[in-house]
């Protein structure tokens, strides 16, 4: 049990050893030989010395020169037992503790140094010494713990407010702090928002390659959809309906990547929605709200989604149902120029020409489809990424404007643990701060 006390660095050993025994069997010399090999922190201390047999002292012990310490020994006279039962007191017994040190001639020399006031003193002023050269280490102790507990508290937030006025404060600075790291993944302070970019530069370029409208009008699709729009009458001059068929079945296609479009953008505002969540550390705070800010987050991200997929649907759309003129003007020309008057109108069904009507409305098609390559990220840009920086929790902040204080407390259910987390650690702030003060002016007046 000593051993548990003495191996502690900051104790200092009293190896206390009866002179009337002989050293080298003394346990209190052993033990503190195992935890104090260097011996910085043990005093040796004799007792009994009045005890001795006639003709032995103790003068070598208490001289160093029995056994070396690397301090001094000091020798003691305590109260007999004859003396504690006559009620002999302290002060008593320390003036005849002086007596025998001064007037016993082995001792008289080593008088001013013997005692139990000496010791007191000695151990007074090693103690003073040894808290002076830790004052450093502990003031720099204590500031790394008042340092670690204030990044704690800081964690944990601020109490929750009492008054219906100030929770709803509350809640609106966690959301706009949320809010606010949301829109930096968007703007590239944070990363994720160029994933965005990834979808308009790579992602909808290959599925619009992907399309292979070639293969699309090869000729036997041409032949069926020219003659399947020419019904019962075929065209005299030119298949212009067979030309709208062929190009709306193309176009129409397209809305297959531009929808393919939308819906990455959103997966990826939605990923970046939970990122800020988790990156919110005042939301962590509080359970209920961060659920009910996620929710509110995605659904607003889906309004959002269904209104950008409306409008990027309708930029295909607009392009199947007017075509450009302009391009198709040079037709009439160019069949002029390259035609043979003589051959009947119903000629005109042979795989040339078939091949130079497919070829035409392939040009038309990937001039059509390099404009929506383009015009897609901007229209999903428009409702989706910049309604979400704009407006994300717009419905949400207008929602809880008509809370009462008792709903917006629901929001504000922190953990009673880190309540009284919280509690604990102001108390220690208290505690340590009020120690650092202390320490310092130790400190200063040195």
């Amino acid at each position: 049990m000593v051993r548990t006390y003495i191996e502690k660095p900051n104790c200092i050993i009293l190896a206390i050893s009866p002179a009337n025994q002989d050293l080298a069997t003394s346990d209190a010399i052993k033990i503190s030989r195992e935890v104090d090999p260097k011996g910085e922190r043990t005093f040796g201390v004799l007792t009994k010395i009045d005890l001795m047999d006639k003709g032995t002292d103790a003068v070598d012990i208490l001289e160093g020169k029995a056994y070396k310490l690397q301090f001094p020994w000091i020798g003691v006279v305590n109260r007999s037992q004859a003396d504690i039962n006559k009620n002999v007191d302290m002060i008593a017994a320390r003036r005849r503790e002086r007596e025998y040190f001064a007037q016993t001639p082995e001792y008289k020399h080593l008088a001013h140094r013997m005692g139990s006031e000496h010791l007191g003193k000695v151990m007074s002023k090693h103690l003073e010494s040894i808290i002076k050269s830790r004052i450093p280490g502990l003031q720099s102790l204590i500031n790394k713990t008042i340092i670690e507990l204030e990044s704690e508290s800081s964690r944990l937030g601020r109490p929750v407010a009492t008054d219906a006025g100030g929770k709803l404060y509350m809640i609106m600075e966690i959301v706009r702090i949320f809010d606010g790291i949301f829109k930096e993944h968007l703007d590239g302070v944070r990363s994720g928002g160029d994933k965005i970019y990834n979808v308009f530069d790579n992602q909808l370029p290959a599925a619009l390659k992907r399309l292979q409208f070639d293969k699309h009008l090869a000729m036997e699709n041409v032949r069926k959809l020219i003659t399947e729009a020419d019904g019962y009458q075929p065209h005299l001059i030119a298949p212009e309906q067979g030309y709208r068929r062929l190009i709306e079945t193309a176009l129409v296609t397209i809305k297959g990547p531009a929808e393919a479009s939308v819906d990455a953008v959103h997966g990826i505002l939605k990923e970046l929605v939970q990122k800020s969540i988790s990156e919110t550390v005042e939301l962590k705070q509080y359970p209920s709200l961060r659920v009910e800010v996620g929710h509110a987050a995605i659904e607003s991200l889906e309004r959002m989604r269904d209104e950008s997929k409306k409008a990027t649907l309708q930029l295909v759309e607009m392009e199947c149902s007017y075509l450009t003129v302009d391009f198709f003007r040079k037709l009439p020309q160019d069949m002029d120029k390259g035609g043979n008057p003589t051959h009947s109108l119903f000629d005109r069904y042979n795989d040339s020409y078939l091949r130079r009507i497919g070829s035409t409305v392939l040009s038309y098609v990937n001039m059509v489809c390099g404009g929506l390559k383009n015009s897609i990220p901007k229209s999903i840009v428009y409702c989706q990424v910049r309604e979400a920086k704009r407006s994300l929790l717009d419905h949400f902040f207008a929602e809880l404007g008509k809370r009462e204080a008792n709903q917006l407390g629901k929001l504000l259910d922190e953990d009673p643990a880190i309540m009284q987390r919280r509690v604990s650690l102001a108390k220690r702030l208290e505690l340590y701060r009020a120690a650092q003060a202390e320490i310092d002016s130790v400190a200063w007046s040195k």
